[in-house]
C-alpha cells in the first residue's frame, strides 16, 4: 500500500513574530491557550497515519526540542520511524548546496531509509485540523507529480500578501503560481511529492546553485511537472506576523470559530501538562475568555487568552490581551491590547496599552 513520510520544513520561517521569536523559532510559539504552532501540522500528520516525520530546524530550536521531546504525545516514539529533529549539520566538505537544499542534501539518509515512496511537506504557519488521506488519494488518482493543498478566503487579510497564489484549469491542474494580491486561491504550504522526484529535483537545484526547493525545484519547473491542486474548505488560518498571530488568537474567542477549529476536525495533540484546575477567587470577574489550567485569578479578565499558570491579582485588569505561561499580573495593573510572553511580571499599578492593529508585545522573562 502506498504511504507517505512527513517533513516539516522550518528553514524559511525566520523570526516572523518579532519579540515572540527572540528566544525560540516560530514553530514553537504558544497558540490558543495551550498549544504551539507546530502542534497543528504535527497532529495532522500523525492523524494521517504518517509514522515517520522529520523537522528541518533552522535556529533557536531548544524550546522546540523541549516541547516535542521523544514525540510520545503524538505517538511518534516508535522503534521504527518516529520523530526526527534535524538541525543544521553541514558534514560534507564537498557540499555546494545552500538554503533549504542543504538540509535535503545533508539529511538524504532520512529519505533513503524511509519505507514510504511519497513525502508530505509542510511548514508550521498554516493552522488547521484535518487529515491528509483525501489529499493523498487525490494525488494518486490524478497521477500528479506534485499536489498542492490550497484553500480560499472570503476576505484577503495582510497575512495573505506573502502567500503564493494559485491558478488552475477546470481539472485542477496548476497553471500559475504567483504573488497576486487579489487572488484568493492560496497555497497553504502543504504538498505531496514522490520521494524519487524530490531527490532528483534537489540534485538538479544544487547543480544549478539554487537555494529554495519549492520555488526553484517546483515553481520554476511548473511547465515540465504535472502539478495538481487539492482544495481544503475547513477552518484555517495563516500565522506569519504579530498582527495575524494576535488577530487569529482572539478570533477563537468567538464560539463558532473555536468549534470550527477544535471540534469539526481531528483533535490537536500537544505536550501534556499536569496543572491543577484554575482557581477563581472572590474578586475575580472573567468574561468571553479562554483560560488554561493552573491559573489563579482575583482580578478582571475580558476577551483575552490566558495560558497555563498565570496569576492575576486583585484589582488587575486584562482586556483584549494574550498572556502566556506563568506570567504574574500584580494588583492595579492594567493590560489592554497586549501580548505578554512567558514568565513576564507586570508590577503593581503599571498600565500597558497597545492598539488592536498593533498590540504591545513584551518579550519573555521581563519585569515591568
Amino acid at each position: 500500500m502506498d504511504t507517505m513520510m512527513g517533513l516539516i520544513n522550518l528553514e524559511h520561517e525566520h523570526d516572523f513574530l518579532n519579540e515572540l521569536t527572540y528566544f525560540r523559532c516560530g514553530a514553537a510559539v504558544p497558540f490558543a491557550g495551550r498549544f504551539r504552532l507546530i502542534d497543528f501540522t504535527l497532529s495532522n500528520m500523525a492523524k494521517s497515519d504518517i509514522h515517520e516525520i522529520a523537522i528541518f530546524t533552522r535556529s533557536k530550536y531548544r524550546s522546540l526540542m523541549d516541547h516535542l521531546g521523544s514525540g510520545s504525545d503524538w505517538d511518534l516514539d516508535r522503534r521504527h520511524g518516529g520523530l526526527f529533529i534535524l538541525p543544521p549539520d553541514w558534514n560534507d566538505p564537498t557540499d555546494i548546496s545552500k538554503g533549504d537544499l542543504r538540509y535535503f542534501h545533508n539529511n538524504r539518509d532520512y529519505f533513503l531509509r524511509g519505507k514510504s515512496d511519497y513525502v508530505l511537506i509542510s511548514g508550521s504557519q498554516f493552522i488547521s485540523t484535518t487529515v491528509y488521506h483525501e489529499l493523498f488519494q487525490h494525488h494518486l488518482t490524478k497521477g500528479a507529480d506534485v499536489t498542492l493543498l490550497t484553500t480560499t478566503y472570503d476576505q484577503l487579510l495582510p497575512e495573505h500578501d506573502a502567500c503564493v497564489k494559485v491558478k488552475t484549469d477546470a481539472d485542477g491542474w496548476v497553471s500559475s503560481l504567483a504573488n497576486e494580491p487579489k487572488n484568493s486561491h492560496v497555497f497553504t504550504g502543504v504538498y505531496v511529492i514522490r520521494k524519487s522526484l524530490l531527490l532528483d529535483l534537489v540534485d538538479d537545484c544544487i547543480a544549478n546553485y539554487k537555494n529554495h526547493f519549492f520555488m526553484d525545484g517546483i515553481k520554476a519547473n511548473l511547465n515540465q511537472l504535472n502539478v495538481q491542486s487539492y482544495h481544503y474548505d475547513g477552518y484555517s488560518a495563516i500565522i506569519n506576523s504579530i498582527d495575524s498571530y494576535y488577530r487569529q488568537n482572539l478570533a477563537l474567542l468567538e464560539t463558532d470559530a473555536y468549534k470550527d477549529l477544535f471540534f469539526k476536525g481531528e483533535h490537536v495533540l500537544t505536550k501534556i501538562g499536569n496543572q491543577a484546575p484554575t482557581k477563581y477567587l472572590e474578586k475575580s470577574k472573567v468574561s468571553k475568555s479562554l483560560v488554561a489550567t493552573g491559573c489563579v485569578i482575583d482580578g478582571e479578565v475580558d476577551n483575552s487568552i490566558l495560558f497555563r499558570g498565570v496569576k492575576v491579582s486583585e484589582g488587575a485588569v486584562i482586556k483584549n490581551s494574550i498572556v502566556m505561561q506563568r506570567c504574574n499580573i500584580e494588583s492595579g495593573a492594567v493590560l489592554e491590547n497586549v501580548i505578554l510572553d512567558k514568565d513576564v511580571t507586570i508590577t503593581r499599578g503599571q498600565e500597558l496599552k497597545g492598539a488592536k492593529e498593533q498590540p504591545f508585545v513584551v518579550a519573555k522573562r521581563r519585569k515591568i
